[in-house]
């Protein structure tokens, strides 16, 4: 039987994890191959930290040259994040002739072309199935399983850190810090969380899947995007009221011929699939023009399940299926017809606004009067009774407003104009609308 030969750069917790199916489970890898793969090399930072795997025969060492080096190797597997050591390395293992396996979608979504560029040159393939979802096989079921459908739009909860916070605020009513603290805890968050919670992960994943679903060619700086990290537990109660539940979103949808992406909280109704989904998950909702809509469930992080998708891209480019799939798909060509963006102030879409304003006769009148000057329209409002001020004067109130579709332009011109108003105590709070 033929044998492949992998070198990994990177054996922190999902490199341990992909060693460990490697080695474990070799008999059965080869059955659904063809191939004997062989983990020869293993490169690290640091060779005197101890690793709680075993990992017998793998050779481990701390020069990644290595591996680059080997003629034997033929499968590179860049396992180690960031994006200018890693762009590196896989540059150098392409222009040595390997293959190269990745996780890395901030290196995709800023780095794509160049790096698909140089596959190109080197007749190489690229496989890249564990840098969205996780060990949701999305980026093989949009290539292939979907492959007959113009894909019209996706809304995906693509990081599992947020949707844990979230779902700790939602479930239990813990404010944002202390839900994020519980999330580092577990390990579900990082020391430093800013690019989880601050929506750039998820930017990072909407670049890629907007590559494959859309053939554009978009950077993270491309995508309008707000976190979670200023979320207040009083806007997930409305929507509760509502009949909605707030998740971190990555939406992505074909609008007269232009694409609009953005990240956000968004509001998403409680009985649609997308508000099932709790904890640590990931969930990805594709719509196409001939399958409809389809959705797709499961781990977005953790050891195995990112291990499994990419020792499953290590079987496809050690059979010939990636590399037959890269020249067929040419991802991040720049002979592909460029996909104009939707400018940011022209997306059509509804919105939860939460006002603080006194508790006078016709102040909601003069709100209302702001928005119908500018077209929006009113779809419902909550207000509840007010607390007791200052000297027994009753206290500002909050007013929810949901709005029917509105453009942003509009709606910033009349939410700047509405904080202006002598009326309004505090700063207004915005959510988009999941439909």
């Amino acid at each position: 039987m033929e044998q492949v030969s992998v070198g990994m750069v990177g054996l922190g917790t999902v490199g341990a994890g992909v060693a460990r199916i490697l080695t474990q489970h070799a008999d059965r890898i080869a059955r659904r191959s063809g191939r004997r793969i062989e983990l020869k090399w293993a490169v690290v930072r640091d060779l005197k930290k101890r690793r709680d795997a075993d990992f017998e025969g793998v050779r481990v060492v701390d020069d990644v040259r290595r591996v680059i080096d080997d003629p034997e190797v033929q499968i590179v597997v860049e396992l180690i994040g960031g994006v200018d050591a890693a762009r590196r390395i896989v540059l150098d293992a392409l222009a040595a002739g390997k293959h190269v396996v990745t996780a890395n979608k901030a290196l995709l979504a800023e780095h794509g072309p160049e790096v698909f560029a140089a596959a190109r040159a080197a007749d190489r393939a690229v496989a890249f199935e564990a840098s969205v979802g996780g060990g949701i096989p999305i980026l093989g079921a949009i290539n292939v399983g979907l492959a007959a459908n113009q894909i019209q739009s996706l809304a995906a909860i693509l990081n599992g850190t947020c949707n844990y916070i979230l779902t700790q605020m939602t479930q239990e009513g813990i404010a944002y810090a202390d839900a994020l603290a519980g999330a580092q805890s577990l390990g579900y968050a990082e020391a430093d969380p800013t690019l989880d919670v601050n929506g750039t992960d998820t930017a990072h994943k909407l670049a890629v899947l907007a590559q494959l679903a859309f053939g554009a060619s978009v950077k993270t700086t491309d995508i309008p995007r707000e976190g979670i990290d200023r979320l207040e537990i009083a806007d997930l109660k409305y929507a509760r009221e509502l009949g909605y539940t707030i998740k971190l979103l990555a939406h992505a949808r074909l609008a007269d011929g232009a694409l609009e992406l953005r990240v956000a909280p968004s509001l998403v109704r409680n009985d649609a699939p997308l508000a099932q989904v709790h904890g640590p998950y990931n969930a990805i909702r594709v719509v196409g023009d001939a399958v409809g809509d389809t959705f797709f469930h499961g781990r977005g992080a953790g050891m195995m399940p990112t291990a499994s998708a990419v020792v499953a891209d290590v079987i496809d480019v050690a059979t010939g299926r990636a590399l037959l799939t890269s020249r067929t798909l040419d991802f991040w060509s720049a002979t592909a017809p460029a996909v104009p963006l939707l400018p940011a102030s022209q997306s059509r879409r509804r919105n939860y606004l939460r006002f603080l304003i006194a508790d006078r006769p016709g102040v909601i009148a003069a709100i209302a009067q702001v928005l119908g000057d500018r077209g929006i329209s009113i779809a419902s409002v909550i207000q509840h009774e007010p607390s007791d001020g200052e000297g027994g004067e009753p206290g500002p109130v909050p007013l929810v407003i949901m709005t029917h579709l509105a453009v942003e332009e509009d709606l910033r011109e009349a939410i700047r104009a509405i904080d202006r108003l002598d009326v309004v105590r505090a700063p207004s709070v915005r959510l988009g609308v999941e439909e």
